[in-house]
């Protein structure tokens, strides 16, 4: 066979498999989603008995080309659809730019969701993060207390710097939370004296070294942890908190105590 009768070949089998996925029913349409590429896949998206069904399970199979996602994103007969704007968003192949439009229009709790997914890329999940920050401040308390305890870190320190006593109670047994996000939110205007005092009985973070300094390094600790803290520090790490220009005469006082305990000089 020549070329010109191969080339002929190809073309007639193309044009027949294009005619059969335009007119395929809805059950030859699912076993196309899970098989079909190139051309034929894309016709198959123009068949007019498909529907989100079987766009949701093309959307489970990976290495779908872009032509896909583009086609799916301009299309008006699902664009509505929020099963499929979901799993748009949270395909790993989606490209940046139609997964970033889609982002915002997903429930605050989809996006945390989508933090979790296997595979998705990091940029999609940095824009859902970015995305749920942006909202927290029109959130009511019940899903501040729900985003605090599931949320990524930067959503958990998020929620960390506004400061309310039972949010920051629930960020603190996120395990995400980083111990810098619990250091510079004691050094902050933020906190006050229940918060800090959570800080120092949380099991997690009152045995960490920087952050028992960092709580005795705030004028808004409360006295009662200057006297459980104060004991188990050397001498130096007393005479710098003497330093510290923040204390209050009456915690200096409860540190020169605690030095004077000891036999050192202030």
């Amino acid at each position: 066979m020549n070329q010109t009768a191969k080339i002929a070949e190809i073309d007639q089998k193309l044009s027949h498999g294009l005619q059969r996925v335009l007119t395929a029913d809805k059950d030859e349409l699912f076993q196309v989603m899970q098989e079909a590429d190139g051309e034929i896949l894309l016709a198959a998206l123009r068949n007019r008995a498909l529907d989100e069904n079987h766009l949701l399970a093309l959307l489970k199979r990976r290495g779908l080309p872009e032509e896909v996602f583009t086609t799916l994103q301009n299309g008006r007969r699902f664009s509505e659809s929020y099963p499929l704007k979901f799993a748009l968003a949270g395909h790993p192949d989606t490209p940046s730019h139609i997964a970033s439009s889609l982002l915002p229009q997903l429930y605050i709790f989809d996006l945390i969701k989508l933090c979790s997914i296997p595979g998705v890329p990091p940029d999609q999940r940095l824009c859902a993060e970015r995305v749920v920050v942006q909202r927290l401040p029109g959130q009511p308390l019940g899903n501040k207390l729900t985003l605090a305890r599931r949320g990524t870190a930067a959503i958990a320190e998020a929620l960390l710097r506004e400061g309310l006593p039972p949010v920051v109670e629930a960020c603190l047994d996120n395990p995400h939370l980083r111990e810098g996000a619990v250091h510079q939110f004691i050094s902050s205007a933020a906190s006050n004296a229940e918060t800090i005092s959570m800080i120092a009985r949380n099991g997690r973070w009152k045995s960490k070294p920087n952050i028992r300094l960092a709580i005795l390094k705030n004028p808004r600790t409360p006295a009662v942890w200057f006297t459980l803290l104060l004991p188990g520090l050397p001498p130096a790490t007393l005479r710098e908190l003497l330093s510290v220009p923040r204390l209050t005469g009456a915690q200096k006082d409860l540190v020169r105590q605690a030095l004077n305990s000891r036999g050192g000089r202030v």
